[in-house]
């Protein structure tokens, strides 16, 4: 006998609460362990009342190993949209009180589909990720799901806006999907992230290893690069994302949003003066500077830990987002290595995505040097910087606040570079390297045959400095637009971001380049 109506509605309501009510001993140890349920998750993240959720009752195909009585409706994992400060995007909200928050088929499935749609709309995807890894009683089957999420990442990298957050285990193959996207951020003491676990690390290495020591926040945030921002909980984490998305446009083919404010874009900047020293090999901290250019002293700083010899992140000047790249004399004097080459070269590529200017503020010595970053591939990771600004078709403004030497002046985006606009303040040292090392190669034998060396090498240098201190011969060569004085530093940037805004530039017709990788 065919159901009633009636009969069907009240099923459908009953399987629908299921899924809206969170297994109270799950979300009771979710809890107490400082954690937010998957919907809590969703509610603190999203504009109230905006969330609109998709695939609820999907479920589990699988009926192998037991898996026909454990089916719950959402299959681990709350899709759907929403807005973010009246802006939409899309949401996925791993569920650990079902199934552990195991990535089958049909969560997997839910997943992509909420990538695939968030591309064809134009909208940021968010990934509150918190899961126990690929469900193994649904063998090949959600293995090819979840390589559908893969491709899906892949496929909408510079399309839209991707985040992910890491708010619990993020293990195996499931770390490949945030691995896979624009922005990493990582719960303090209730995330990890690793391809291989501690059991299979003991078992093959013999190496006992936690999981915080092995994929924790401080790890991925200070070793490994792969975390751009640490939470301290998952309310924060939340509020970042908010704040995050603020900066950022819905796509490609989209502005980021301008934010009203009432600081002066004339405002004279008096403390530039005194705070970076005119002494080169005195460090000062660039953050300082930074914060002092742009809109209400408001910096948002990625990747803060890692590569700490260089500085990244996202201000606003006059309202607009723009994206910062400078180095950072207090570590290793801001000269460029390995890593801090793969730190400026993908957030570089990322602003030109999604059209934010890029402000680079150089202060270099030169590429770090010795065996180990040679061994490294200095070469082939600091060539990225190249490849990324000759690459960037968005406003490119360069200032250079103290020195800038040899190749590593290149890779911080000079005019023959791609650099739109390039600024010098007045006591700038630019040369092929400093005069100390200079002197010792064009005057080694004068100084060798002199009666006194120590007396000629001090005066050749001082004759080198001479020369290439001070900003004339940048500008009699115009490897520099203009010399300006730190205070006007601000006023100046937003005079040009003002001119560059509809810039078009376009590059030669092909596939796609081979950045060295």
């Amino acid at each position: 006998m065919a159901q009633s109506r009636e009969d069907l509605e009240k099923k459908l309501s009953e399987r629908e609460q299921i899924a809206l009510d969170a297994d109270p001993k799950a979300a009771a140890r979710q809890r107490a362990e400082g954690k937010l349920t998957a919907r809590e998750r969703i509610d603190k993240l999203l504009d109230p009342g905006s969330f609109v959720e998709e695939f609820m009752l999907a479920e589990t195909p699988c009926s192998d190993f037991g898996m026909a009585e454990k089916r719950q409706p959402s299959d681990g994992v709350v899709t759907g949209f929403g807005k973010i400060e009246g802006r939409p995007v899309y949401v996925y909200s791993q569920d650990r009180a079902v199934l552990a928050g195991s990535v089958g088929s049909a969560h997997a499935e839910k997943i992509a589909y909420v990538i695939q749609t968030a591309r064809k709309l134009g909208v940021p995807v968010i990934g509150l990720n918190d899961s126990a890894g690929a469900r193994i009683q649904e063998g090949l089957s959600v293995t090819s799901a979840i390589g559908k999420i893969f491709f899906e990442n892949s496929i909408a990298s510079g399309c839209i806006p991707q985040i992910s957050a890491i708010m619990g285990p993020c293990i195996g193959v499931g770390s490949y999907s945030p691995a896979l996207t624009d922005f990493i951020i990582q719960v303090q003491n209730t995330s990890q992230m690793f391809i291989t676990g501690p059991a299979v690390i003991k078992e093959v290495l013999g190496e006992t290893v936690t999981m915080e020591e092995l994929g924790g926040a401080k790890i991925h945030s200070e070793v490994s690069g792969v975390t751009d921002l640490v939470a301290k909980n998952d309310e924060e984490c939340l509020a970042t994302i908010r704040k995050l998305v603020g900066f950022l446009p819905s796509s490609f083919e989209s502005l980021p949003p301008r934010k009203e404010n009432s600081d002066d874009p004339a405002r004279s900047l008096d403390k530039l003066e005194t705070m970076v020293p005119e002494d080169m090999k005195r460090a000062y901290n660039i953050l300082q500077v930074i914060k002092t250019i742009v809109d209400d002293g408001e910096f948002f700083e990625l990747k803060a830990k890692f590569a700490r010899n260089l500085v990244i992140g996202f201000g606003r000047l006059d309202g607009y987002p723009v994206g910062f790249v400078a180095n950072q004399p207090m570590f290793l004097a801001g000269s460029l290595d390995v890593d801090a080459s793969d730190k400026a070269a993908r957030f570089i590529r990322f602003c030109d995505a999604f059209n934010i200017p890029v402000i680079t503020l150089m202060d270099v010595p030169g590429f770090f040097p010795g065996k180990e970053q040679e061994e490294k591939g200095i070469i082939r990771h600091g060539a990225k910087m190249l490849y990324a600004y000759a690459e960037a078709t968005v406003p490119k403004i360069t200032i250079v606040l103290r020195k800038g030497y040899g190749g590593a002046k290149q890779a911080l985006c000079t005019r023959e570079m791609g650099a739109d606009q390039l600024f010098v303040w007045p006591g700038v040292e630019l040369a092929v390297m400093g005069g100390g090392g200079a002197v010792n190669v064009l005057y080694k034998r004068e100084i060798e045959q002199s009666p006194d060396p120590a007396k000629t090498r001090a005066e050749k240098i001082a004759e080198y400095q001479e020369r290439f201190n001070g900003p004339f011969e940048a500008l009699a060569k115009q490897f520099a637009h203009a010399a300006i004085r730190p205070h006007e530093t601000r006023k100046r940037l937003i005079q040009s971001l003002e001119i560059l805004r509809f810039k078009k530039e376009s590059r030669p017709n092909k596939k796609h380049g081979l950045m060295p990788v």
